[in-house]
């Protein structure tokens, strides 16, 4: 299911190795302090695979971007006058627990420290999941993170406007402690140079005869991994989370901290794991996979091991 295809293809496929020489001379503008922060809990990311992976990315990314200004401006010559720039958007897609939000912080950090693009904003689909009150009416709590839990005009209408080059546009605050979208609570978006819009379906294609949010994107990342694998992270991940962040009283899994034990704790996470996120995944989230420009393919220790570009 996961397997890499023979047939011909129109992605190239690079080795790690291969790869990593791709990176040049560009700088590590990162200290191990700030990879620290900028770390997913249970992501082992270390530096020599910002080294490796991501600073590749970064200069493949710029030169996206520098070649993106070079066509507005050719378009302004065809038409005889100034095309106004607008964010050049970045789609980050992946499974629950693949590393999809530790992927696009680090790339937040590392393409605002390039010259030509210092304002870069990140924002998640997570804002656009619809209220739990809404969920809970529609019975679709169970159905968390699958395409019909967002408010997909909602995001549509606001990478619309990003792409449109608005001054100023806002979207909700999600609050992963509290397990809902925040009352009242905004992000404030200002006409970044780079937008990266991170979640599980923003590659998912539209309804016929309208638009989807990819339609906006200047350039895609897919992060993947066997699906054995993403289980085993995201049992781990819980695990975590259970010692860290819900023993607030404040989370909204608070009782998961002292109610279950290990026992019923690794059976609560296989069970969410099977009946919801690898259906999501299975079902929606992986077969957008092959309309990404680049997947990041990991190993079992999370380490990304292969890249897949799609041939320009």
């Amino acid at each position: 299911m996961n397997g890499w295809d023979s047939v011909p293809s129109p992605y190239v496929e690079l080795s790690r190795d291969d790869w990593r020489r791709l990176r040049e001379s560009t700088p590590l503008p990162l200290t191990e302090e700030e990879l620290d922060a900028l770390r997913g809990l249970r992501d082992p990311i270390d530096i020599t695979e910002v080294e490796e992976v991501y600073l590749p990315l970064s200069r493949l990314l710029n030169l996206f971007f520098l070649a993106d200004t070079r066509l507005r401006d050719t378009v302004g010559g065809f038409l005889g006058g100034e095309v106004k720039p607008t964010p050049f958007i970045i789609g980050v897609a992946g499974s629950v627990a693949v590393g999809k939000s530790t992927t696009s912080r680090l790339l937040r950090t590392l393409l605002a420290r390039w010259p030509e693009h210092p304002s870069v904003e990140l924002v998640t689909t997570d804002s656009f999941l619809y209220p739990n009150a809404i969920l809970t009416e529609r019975g679709m709590m169970e159905r968390k993170g699958f395409p019909e839990s967002y408010d997909r005009r909602a995001l549509v209408r606001f990478v619309s406007s990003v792409k449109s080059g608005v001054e100023e546009t806002t979207v909700p605050v999600y609050s992963h402690l509290e397990y809902d979208v925040v009352p009242d609570a905004v992000q404030t978006v200002r006409r970044p140079d780079i937008l990266i819009v991170e979640g599980l379906n923003v590659l998912q294609p539209p309804p016929p005869g309208a638009l989807g949010v990819s339609d906006f994107f200047d350039f895609s990342i897919y992060v993947d991994a066997r699906v054995e694998d993403i289980r085993q992270w995201y049992i781990d991940r819980l695990f975590a989370l259970r010692r860290t962040a819900f023993t607030d009283p404040r989370s909204y899994f608070h009782k998961y901290a002292h109610e279950l034990d290990e026992d019923e704790t690794a059976a609560f996470a296989r069970r969410v794991w099977r009946d919801v996120n690898e259906i999501n995944l299975v079902s929606n989230i992986l077969p957008t996979r092959a309309r990404a420009t680049l997947v990041l393919h990991k190993d079992k220790k999370h380490a990304v091991e292969r890249v897949r570009l799609r041939r320009i």
